[in-house]
This record gives C-alpha cells, structure tokens and sequence, in this order.
C-alpha cells in the first residue's frame, strides 16, 4: 500500500463499490480558521477536522502541538465518520503539511489505511474534480486509537539519534541555522541534526518528487537501509510531512513530536547554529 495517491486514483476510489472516508484538514498556521473555506467548498462527503483543537493537544510544556490525547482523538475520528475496516484520505489546501499530520497520527493510533492525496485539493481542482457545498453527516465510527504503530521520538531519544543515526530537521534551513526563529524561544537545531527542509520534497507543482528522487535526496544525507532515521520540525507538523516523504522513498522513520517548539523550551538542552550538524 502506498502512503500517497493521486487525484485520479481517488476519483476512481470514490467511484468504487469501496470508497474512502475523506477528512478534510484544511490549516494554516497562525490562522485564520480554515473551517469558512472549507464550508465553500470541499470534496463530496469530506469532513472538516481543526488541527490545533483535534490533532494537538493544548499548547504547553509539550510544544506548540503536542499529540492529543488518544482517546479525544478517537472521539473525533469517531465523529468524522472514520472505521478500521474503511480506507481513509485526508487532504488539505495542498500544501500537505496538516495531511500529513492526520497521517501520521492515524498511522501512529494503528489505523491500517491511511493515504494522502498528492497535492491536495489544488490537484484535485486541478484535475476535474468536484467539490460541493454540502456538509455531509456522518454515520458514527468505530475507530478505536492503539497508539504506537509508528515510531515516536521523545528529546532524549532525538538527542542520541542524531548522534547514532540521522536526525533530520525538516525546517526551513535559515531557522535550522538559527539566522531567524519567528516562533520559538531560540533559533538553531538539536546537535548533530541534518538540515532537510520539507519544502524540498516536493516539486513547483505542489506534488511529491518521485520515489527514486527522495531516496536519492535522503540518500546524500546518509540515509541509507542500515541507518536509524528520525525527523523533527517546529512543532510535529511539516516533520509529519518529512516522515511521509521518506515513506514515500521506502525508508521508514521516527517523529519527535513535541520537535523545536519543546527542545527549546528547556534553557538546558544545547543548541547548535550554522550550517553544519
């Protein structure tokens, strides 16, 4: 099974005697609330799920989106509609960075098939594909969260994978050289990490490189089938998106999910700046 499909792919899905459940997660940091654009129009039968107040828990000591609570997350895949024996897609703007993070999550609380569609609603439009007005009701769900089927880094554990294996920092590279951090207490990187920024994953039409393309780009980095591989971000979101760009190119991967946002919270951990590791 792949990690991805595209907008084709989904259109033939949909169509079949076995159609997906679509979650919509439409997001955009720092606002505004996307749930307006997707009330003007979303592919037919998607249900809208709020990143920051039903894939992250309260902000705090564990970042700036920390993982829910397992159970509250269940309620509200429960809620969209979401069973463990019915294939999901989740989709966003197209920029694939909140998709990836219901993917992550999904995969993490054991759903078996989770896909994102490549390039999001902009690919779908792009190919002919529908989207209504009309906000579906649900039948009720059945999913039931048994979180750990991906894997999930703590600090400490990121701390030692970026100097026994490949932590990548998949933020953009002038915050991983800490030449500017708009968000976070402090800018640079965790010691030893490797800068890998999300935004190289895919190409100008918003779609992912193709598979042989990333192994080749992870690769370079020293991604290779012997190394442990573990991926952090700002606060777990477009680290979601470099832990599907992996999967992608085959090479599994860990996330540290509480990423930049909690790393730099604690004044003791080291902080390292420049280009290089």
């Amino acid at each position: 099974m792949t990690a991805i499909l595209s907008a084709s792919e989904l259109m033939s899905e949909m169509a079949g005697s076995r159609p997906p459940v679509l979650l919509d997660i439409r997001w955009q940091l720092g606002g505004p609330d996307q749930r307006p654009a997707y009330e003007a129009g979303h592919l037919p039968g998607a249900v809208y799920v709020d990143l920051d107040r039903e894939l992250a828990g309260p902000p705090g000591s564990g970042g700036r989106h920390p993982l829910p609570d397992p159970e509250a997350f269940g309620a509200v895949m429960r809620r969209a509609g979401v069973r463990s024996d019915v294939p999901v897609v989740v989709y966003d703007g197209g920029q694939g960075w909140a998709a990836a993070r219901a993917w992550w999550l999904l995969g993490w609380t054991g759903h078996p098939d989770v896909r994102v569609l490549d390039g999001g609603l902009a690919a779908w439009t792009a190919a002919g594909g529908a989207v209504t007005a009309d906000t579906p009701t649900p039948v009720e769900g059945d999913f039931k969260p048994n979180p750990g089927a991906r894997g999930l880094l703590d600090a400490d554990a990121a701390a030692s994978l970026a100097r026994t294996g490949l932590l990548l920092d998949a933020r953009a590279g002038e915050r991983y050289r800490g030449e500017v951090e708009p968000i976070d207490p402090v800018g640079g990187h965790i010691p030893g990490a490797v800068s890998a920024p999300t935004t190289e994953n895919v190409g100008p039409d918003g779609l992912f490189l193709p598979a042989e393309t990333l192994r080749a780009r992870f690769a370079r980095m020293g991604a290779t089938g012997d190394t442990e591989v573990g991926v952090y971000c700002g606060s777990g979101v477009s680290g979601a998106h470099e832990v599907l760009a992996l999967e992608v190119a085959g090479i599994g991967s860990g996330l540290y999910a509480g990423s930049w946002s909690h790393w730099s919270s604690d004044p003791a951990r080291p902080v390292a700046t420049g280009p290089n590791p």
